[in-house]
């Protein structure tokens, strides 16, 4: 096995990583803060029943949601599972939007209610107030902490190996089968780059918002 055949091996790898991160940015960002409105819910059987939802999620290991999510329903109902990608994608997804609801609900709680007053005085409607005055500062109060979830995220799509998807670390494991250890080592070269692009753009944001600052 030739270093460039090993190399193109894990850049294939790679794009099913990518693509396990990109679909769970995209679908769990908004569900996230579904979830995080209606945790804050004033109805509070539905702010009660999101917040055990929630506990739920982020109490239990991210590779155990993946076997619950595959395995679960062929044994429970007796029907053909989801695939192994579509069982991957919901799993994560599920998980993700819960963390980030959390961070959303604190970014949100963390402003003061006097600039709601503030603009209710201006005759601003609910609405215009959250998008127009509120929802740029939350943005930049919670841009740290989600940063920190995104970079955990690029490292966890290595779980789903667990269900037998071919992912950068585990296309790097079946060269393990040639005695060849050091490709398992090569791919932290590939998450060093993923990780340091994200950690550019996040940087990139956060000098954006710089006059957001208290």
């Amino acid at each position: 096995m030739g270093f460039w055949e090993i190399t193109l091996s894990l850049i294939n790898g790679l794009e099913m990583t990518c693509l396990i991160f990109a679909l769970t940015l995209v679908l769990a960002l908004p569900l996230g803060l579904v979830i995080a409105f209606g945790s804050m819910s004033k109805f509070k059987p539905l702010a009660y029943v999101t917040k055990v939802f929630v506990w739920i999620i982020r109490g239990i290991p991210l590779m155990l949601q993946i076997f619950v999510v595959f395995y679960v329903p062929g044994l429970v109902f007796n029907a053909t599972g989801l695939s192994r990608f579509t069982s991957v994608i919901i799993a994560f997804v599920i998980n993700y939007a819960c963390y980030f609801s959390e961070i959303y609900r604190g970014g949100i709680e963390s402003i003061s209610k006097g600039q709601y007053e503030a603009g209710a005085v201006l005759g601003m409607t609910k609405s215009q107030v959250f998008f127009k005055v509120i929802l740029l500062q939350v943005v930049k109060r919670i841009l740290a902490p989600m940063s920190n979830e995104v970079i955990t995220l690029v490292k966890d799509t290595a779980l789903a190996r667990v269900i037998m998807i071919v992912e950068i670390l585990k296309a790097a494991e079946f060269f393990t089968s040639y005695g060849l250890i050091w490709p398992m080592f090569y791919t932290a070269v590939f998450y060093l780059i993923f990780v340091g692009i994200l950690t550019l753009i996040f940087g990139f944001f956060e000098k954006k918002l710089d006059y957001f600052k208290a």
